[in-house]
């Protein structure tokens, strides 16, 4: 008879409506055969009996269904940001907050780089920096023998020295949006977006072969399960075919513990040779590596007044919106994607981003209904209720930034949205009423660190770092934010058939944690600790 693995639990939350709490959960070879007491596992094969968790409380692996590989390979970078961080060894970097601790940082790391090789800092963000804003002169500082550049935690801005510019070839002449200038005309060494970026970032080895080589694979593996994520997704991967090579090596390792969801780019080639390809990947699917997915960008960051915002725009800072596609190229790759059958994760953070998007995929729809690719509409931090009960009718889903609340919320409160915008950001309330639960909240890692339990946190109680409480009446109970983590997030990556939930036929992937997140006093629940995780039946600690 085949062999039965009955693991006991001191609580079982199963996140199955038909059987919401257990203490036993059966798995033969990796897939949930039973759910509920000790006999769970009775009449399916030799039962072996595992005890390791009585004492500990088990739920679905957790999902982060938005962050980048980068999360895992960024470390081989020097940290910038202000609060202290955790690299995926576990060891501890203390933030810096004044300009001339970050200086002092990066001038440490020069000194031990050999002449000419470039210098990189990495979750720098200006809001919580005192001093003049970081420019050329700054990072010249640092050093003027080596290129220096430092990558803003938003992703969408990076400073760099003059000597990065120099042999990126950005000067006074260089015609490309996203360039910021003096009054004198020279570029003062903050770049918005990808195009004014890609240069210098190609020039300091900051593109994404580098952070998603094999070492940051494995890199992004730890740092998913040191937080209960057992189905983690990359939504920004190039995925030619030596990567997806090394994927299918990597992620079939019996060491990595994660089921790995990377998003193909669909920006580089022609419209139906990017769909084409997205629609090749899907063959190359494993029972670790999922592929066949697509992601665009359409406009920047709110903190760095790159997004695009409807009226009245901007409350305190200057308006730089860009968008990353141009508007008509962008609209031609969401109908060739959704003709192919392509699910499409669209970036969207203002909310003339989300507009556009809605209305890119309704004219895709008028032509070629599929109201099941549950196309996703990522971050959609300032969507509007009409913007949601539309999206519902098309089938879209959405991803919402949860964490931006506690670690953006002051600046948006106080610089880029105002109090009354910032008090609905990330209007998870509201997305409940309109997708009953189909939707997911994530950390964008390494814009935020990677952390399920506290990006339900930050949804529950909507906190910010300085105290403040962004909006009570969008507000979403435990229960709900603990159903965005695991089945809202599977729901969105179109794989609530295999994981999400506990309950029979789906894949045994558990987290492991030392206390019941629906007991603490939602203030705690971030505090609750995650003692491991579960692949397939298998431990992975």
């Amino acid at each position: 008879m085949p062999n039965v693995t009955v693991f006991r639990a001191k609580k079982i939350i199963t996140m199955d409506r038909n059987c919401p709490q257990a203490t036993h959960v059966a798995v033969r070879d990796g897939i949930i055969v039973g759910v509920g007491g000790a006999e769970c596992g009775d009449g399916w094969g030799t039962v072996t009996r595992d005890d390791r968790f009585a004492d500990h409380v088990i739920m679905p692996g957790l999902i982060e269904a938005h962050a980048h590989v980068s999360a895992g390979g960024v470390w081989r970078f020097t940290y910038c940001g202000h609060y202290l961080r955790q690299d995926p060894d576990g060891k501890d970097w203390p933030g810096v907050t004044d300009e001339d601790a970050l200086i002092a940082r990066l001038r440490d790391i020069a000194a031990r780089t050999p002449e000419g090789e470039p210098v990189v800092g990495w979750g720098f963000d200006p809001g919580f920096v005192s001093g003049r804003r970081l420019d050329r002169d700054h990072l010249d500082q640092v050093s003027d023998k080596h290129p220096v550049a430092v990558h803003h935690s938003n992703g969408h801005v990076l400073t760099a020295n003059s000597m990065a510019m120099d042999r990126a070839g950005i000067g006074r002449d260089s015609n490309i949006e996203g360039i910021l200038r003096g009054q004198d005309g020279e570029p003062v060494g903050e770049l918005h977006e990808f195009a004014a970026m890609g240069p210098v970032m190609k020039v300091v080895g900051l593109g994404m072969g580098v952070l998603s080589d094999a070492e940051g694979v494995r890199a992004y593996g730890k740092v998913a399960r040191n937080c209960g994520v057992t189905t983690v997704a990359d939504l920004f991967s190039d995925l030619h075919d030596d990567e997806v090579t090394m994927l299918e090596r990597v992620t079939g390792e019996a060491a990595f513990p994660a089921r790995y969801v990377p998003i193909m780019n669909a920006m580089v080639d022609a419209p139906e040779r990017e769909a084409e390809r997205a629609v090749a990947l899907r063959s190359r699917s494993t029972e670790k590596l999922h592929l066949g997915y697509a992601k665009l960008f359409t406009d920047g960051s709110i903190q760095a007044g790159t997004a695009k915002l409807k009226s009245p725009g901007y409350y305190g800072m200057e308006d730089h919106g860009i968008w990353n596609m141009e508007v008509d190229h962008f609209r031609a790759t969401v109908k060739a994607l959704h003709e192919a059958g392509v699910k499409t994760h669209i970036h969207t953070n203002g909310d003339a981003a989300s507009e556009l998007a809605i209305n890119a995929i309704a004219d895709a729809m008028l032509e070629s209904p599929n109201p099941d690719l549950r196309h996703t509409l990522e971050h959609v931090q300032l969507a509007t209720m009409d913007q949601f009960k539309r999206m519902k009718s098309l089938g879209i889903t959405v991803n919402l930034f949860g964490n931006h609340l506690y670690y953006f919320g002051d600046i948006h409160w106080t610089k880029s949205v105002g109090p009354e915008r910032a008090s609905r950001m990330n209007a998870c309330a509201d997305a409940w009423s309109v997708f009953g639960g189909d939707f997911a909240i994530h950390s964008d890692a390494p814009v935020t660190p990677m952390g399920p339990l506290t990006t339900a946190w930050c949804a529950v109680n909507r906190v910010t770092e300085q105290g403040r409480t962004l909006g009570n009446s969008q507000q979403i109970s435990v229960a709900q934010a603990l159903h965005c983590i695991t089945l809202g997030a599977a729901y969105v990556l179109k794989m609530d058939a295999q994981v999400g939930s506990i309950q029979v036929g789906k894949r045994a992937d558990f987290a492991v944690l030392d206390r019941d997140p629906t007991t603490v006093d939602p203030m705690a629940l971030r505090d609750v600790q995650v003692l491991g995780t579960v692949l397939g039946g298998v431990s992975t600690t």
